[in-house]
């Protein structure tokens, strides 16, 4: 280049889109800015270009740097034991088989046996370590029922991780606390700012986290904007008021009831009801106890049911839905919903001062004793109340495995919940002693883990009597599975005579034998591996 050009170009003005004008034209059709029209013209252009895109670079203003990344959060806990860490990598790393149904083989399913590892953990207070945050997280991605035990497990870290990884943010929203903005619960200022300006998932876990400490500064933040909320937010945010639900709650509950939204409306009442000293539930007593009584004139005291006839305004108020479904009478659906949301104390003072199991034992006259048996199941569930519940589910060893009063199997279940654990264990070992475990695979999913010895001998025998009449064995893979998680590991030696493969009567089913062979196989070395990771938990001696 001569120096009379580049002095030429250097002199040339920044014009920069003039320049990219003669570019695209063509120097013969647009001469460059401050350039003499010829042959020179491209090689003006050229050089006025490059001059000028060296200013451009070089006037640049740095851009402003990003925050550097904070360090993870410390996590106070104690370190898993070594062996209990090798013992989660490989949990962690084990995924169901690809194959789906089939036989499961004599290996232990190590997915099903992570929630009891994590509860184990998280029962000795244990901190995740750090390299196995990313898998625990991912297994909790892709299982939902992992993700309360998995969270608090991994500690404030997987929220530090969660943060910079977007496959992860279910844990901000399901985390107390976890929320990029999220105060903490002893900042009143920004607990408010984040109830005003948050994201619904954020105000929920915000609602349910303050409501577990708190309860009534979580019930006054919920008043402060109850007006103004949606209709299914409100239906959201009032059902986390179950959370230590008392008396204080019983004034915002009330004004609940006249909410523009029928769903809003139910949910208040059903709260309500589950306070026997509310005032609602004073007035459901009164319009229950107007329809049940005993007569006396017949051969055997007697219940007689005078269901309600119409469903008026202040019913529908606290909470009667007045439009029956598809198939039932109106007068019975009244009635039940009547019946469940009375305190179940009005009964025995209404019947004559009859305790509740004497209260169950009486007939009930045209037919209305299933309505009725069904509705005090219901509320002794939702009032949790342990003697009513004791006499709708009478004794586990009675003929009728429906029970006097509970409507099905799964409202036994729900009854049993409202009972302490160990007597759970022992009504069920009761009813499978007498009825088998056809009927009573919905019972054990509400017992605790692990099963007692009653419980757990009473499954045990009651398969060994499936297993000696050569029963279908596949029918009691369900139970197996549950044996495998809820047997008391110590079980495990009285099982090892049932691995041999047993003589098959002629009518059993083909293969039956060796399947059951295998079945109690998977279930010893289940319970032998359950054993090992919780002697892998316990904390190591501190040396003399």
């Amino acid at each position: 280049m001569s120096r009379t050009t580049a002095t030429g170009a250097a002199s040339l003005p920044d014009h920069w889109e003039e320049l990219l004008t003669s570019a695209l034209l063509g120097t013969d059709r647009r001469t460059p800015p401050g350039a003499a029209p010829g042959s020179q013209a491209p090689s003006d252009l050229l050089d006025a270009a490059a001059a000028a895109t060296v200013r451009r670079r070089a006037g640049l203003r740095p851009a402003r740097p990003a925050e550097r990344l904070r360090p993870a959060p410390e996590d106070p806990r104690a370190p898993l034991p070594p062996a209990a860490a090798h013992r989660l990598a490989a949990l962690l790393a084990d995924r169901p088989g690809a194959s789906g149904g089939g036989r499961r083989g004599a290996a232990p399913d190590l997915t099903e046996l992570l929630p009891q590892w994590l509860q184990a953990a998280n029962a000795r207070g244990y901190a995740a370590p750090p390299q196995a945050l990313p898998a625990l997280l991912d297994a909790a991605r892709g299982r939902t029922d992992l993700r309360p035990a998995a969270l608090r497990f991994a500690g404030p870290r997987a929220l530090w991780l969660a943060r910079l990884n977007p496959d992860w943010r279910f844990a901000l929203r399901a985390a107390p606390g976890g929320g990029p903005s999220a105060p903490d619960l002893r900042d009143p200022q920004g607990i408010r700012r984040l109830w005003q300006e948050g994201l619904f998932a954020e105000r929920v876990t915000l609602l349910t986290a303050l409501r577990s400490r708190d309860a009534a500064a979580a019930r006054a933040l919920l008043e402060e904007t109850w007006a103004t909320e949606r209709a299914e937010d409100r239906l959201m945010f009032l059902d986390s008021l179950r959370a230590g639900l008392g008396p204080d709650d019983e004034t915002f509950l009330e004004r609940a009831l006249a909410d523009r939204s029928r769903n809003v409306r139910a949910t208040a009442a059903e709260l309500l009801s589950a306070l026997p000293a509310s005032a609602l539930a004073a007035r459901m007593a009164v319009r229950a106890a107007a329809c049940v009584a005993v007569d006396r004139t017949r051969d055997m005291p007697t219940i007689v049911v005078e269901a309600p006839h119409e469903c008026d305004a202040a019913m529908e108020r606290d909470g009667v839905v007045a439009k029956a479904p598809a198939g039932r009478g109106e007068r019975s659906w009244w009635l039940g919903q009547l019946a469940e949301a009375a305190p179940l104390g009005t009964w025995p003072g209404r019947l004559s001062g009859r305790t509740p199991e004497e209260i169950v034992a009486l007939p009930v006259a045209d037919g209305w004793q299933g309505e009725l048996h069904a509705a005090w199941c219901r509320a002794a569930v939702r009032q949790r109340d342990a003697a009513w519940s004791r006499a709708l589910l009478g004794e586990p060893s009675a003929p009728e495995a429906g029970g006097p009063g509970a409507v099905s199997l799964a409202e036994r279940a729900r009854l049993l919940a409202t009972l302490d654990s160990g007597e759970r264990a022992a009504w069920v070992a009761g009813f499978i002693e007498t009825h088998g475990l056809s009927e009573a695979f919905q019972l054990l999913g509400v017992c605790a883990v692990p099963w007692a010895p009653p419980l757990g001998r009473a499954v045990v025998d009651a398969l060994n009597i499936a297993r000696d009449a050569g029963s279908y064995p596949w029918s009691f893979s369900g139970v197996m599975g549950l044996a495998e998680r809820c047997l008391d590991p110590s079980e495990a030696s009285r099982l090892d005579a049932l691995l041999a493969i047993p003589d098959e009567p002629e009518d059993a089913a083909p293969g039956a034998g060796s399947y059951w062979s295998e079945a109690f196989r998977r279930l010893v070395t289940t319970l032998r591996l359950r054993g090992a990771m919780l002697a892998e938990l316990a904390p190591e001696d501190p040396a003399p």
